[in-house]
């Protein structure tokens, strides 16, 4: 007797075993008296994997671009603001749709500027962010004056 199982779970080989043992004995024919012969057959399904792409060496990491300040704007568009980093905690680097990055300088220092991921600006009335006037809000709470703006150039 062939019985195919497919491994799904641990309980259908339990299962099919009480089955067997249920089902009437078969016919057996001359010379095989009080001999029972059983065939399994399992199926295990073995999931495809993607081929593995050829290894290619990595491309050598391109060097750090080094930014100097120069003068930059009193105000900026809110809209224009994409991104920030923090690299210490009386500035923040921006970066502007377009590629342009400027570096905010804050009237002091907030020390929880880099303690939560994140921080608020709040535009204007004329939806513009401007120093001298507006704020950061760190997500603790704290509130630090946008003292100035500088443009990031990178440098020769």
């Amino acid at each position: 007797m062939l019985v195919p199982l497919i491994m799904t779970s641990p309980a259908v080989p339990a299962a099919m075993l009480l089955l067997l043992a249920a089902a009437p004995a078969p016919a057996v024919g001359p010379g095989f008296e009080g001999q029972m012969l059983f065939h399994q057959h399992i199926v295990i399904r073995i999931p495809r994997m993607p081929a593995p792409e050829p290894m290619t060496p990595p491309e050598p990491p391109l060097p750090p671009v080094e930014f100097h300040e120069e003068s930059g704007p009193q105000c900026v568009a809110s809209d224009d603001l994409i991104a920030a980093t923090i690299p210490t905690n009386d500035r923040v680097d921006v970066m502007m749709r377009g590629g342009e990055r400027l570096r905010i300088r804050l009237d002091k220092k907030c020390r929880t500027l880099d303690y939560y991921t994140g921080f608020y600006v709040t535009a204007g009335h004329d939806g513009r962010v401007c120093a001298k006037r507006d704020s950061i809000r760190t997500r603790s709470g704290d509130e630090c004056g946008i003292a100035k703006f500088r443009r990031l150039v990178p440098g020769d």
